[in-house]
């Protein structure tokens, strides 16, 4: 059973420092399905602690142990990748098959990707007279959207515990159960605590929480242009590094007698 009410801090599930929560709704039957817990500023506060903790020790883990660790995560995640597809089909709207083989598939596909190159990918690498060493960044900030949930986040996720990096992940407040059982994945696998933290909330309160956070190194988001340019100003005074994707474009327009067979 999915806990849709707690938060997953420093390897544990907790409750929210305050008690709020929103419906998740159906878009393909307009029904409100179930409610998920939202976040404040406290949550992302105790979130941001166990990873600026936890960055001391799994920034210093081995290429050995981290491919251990990605395989363990594979492993699990293919063994519940038909409930990570009812949970997007039921988040998004989607059909099953598209939500089993594209969504829950993108973010499997990702994870072994990853994998794949963390295997043999050079942290250092001499350059004429001089070394290039590359570094885990720190604590990243991770906000997500709603319409490739588990392809976002396994993007995001994967190279950053491929590099050593600890995070806090905001999914959208559209879609959380696909992200909560991602969570899961990781605990059983073995992830340390305080390396992965998940936080659900809305933009204006946890995201902005984030963007701001001095303990945060990175902000990584993909999102509407309208948001990111909120997430940089309020980034900026830390001058934090800040990756975004924004504002989606080409959509198709379906109009009135479209041959749909």
């Amino acid at each position: 059973m999915v806990n849709r009410m707690q938060f997953y801090i420093d390897g544990a599930w907790v409750d929210p420092a305050v008690k709020k929560s929103t419906a998740v709704v159906n878009p393909a039957t307009e029904e409100a399905m179930y409610e998920v817990a939202l976040g404040s500023k406290a949550d992302v506060d105790k979130a941001v602690a166990a990873a600026k903790r936890a960055f001391a020790t799994f920034s210093q883990t081995s290429r050995e142990e981290r491919v251990a660790l990605f395989s363990k995560i594979i492993e699990i995640y293919k063994g519940r990748l038909k409930e990570i597809g009812a949970a997007v089909s039921d988040e998004m709207g989607a059909p099953l098959p598209m939500a089993e083989k594209l969504q829950a598939g993108a973010g499997l596909g990702h994870l072994m990707t990853t994998l794949d190159v963390l295997k043999n990918y050079h942290f250092e690498e001499p350059v004429g007279t001089a070394m290039v060493l590359r570094e885990p960044i720190g604590v990243v900030g991770m906000i997500t959207p709603w319409n490739w949930p588990l392809n976002q986040i396994a993007c995001k996720v994967a190279p950053a515990l491929a590099a050593g990096c600890t995070m806090i992940l905001k999914p959208s407040e559209f879609t959380p159960t696909s992200a909560l059982i991602f969570a899961e994945i990781l605990h059983e696998a073995g992830v340390p605590k305080g390396v992965f933290n998940l936080v659900n909330g809305l933009g204006p309160e946890v995201g902005a929480a984030m963007s701001e956070h001095p303990d945060i190194d990175m902000i990584s988001f993909t999102g509407s242009t309208r948001a990111g340019i909120d997430v940089a100003k309020r980034a900026a005074p830390t001058v934090k590094r800040v990756s975004q994707e924004l504002g989606g474009k080409s959509p198709n327009v379906i109009l009135e007698g479209a041959d749909l067979t």
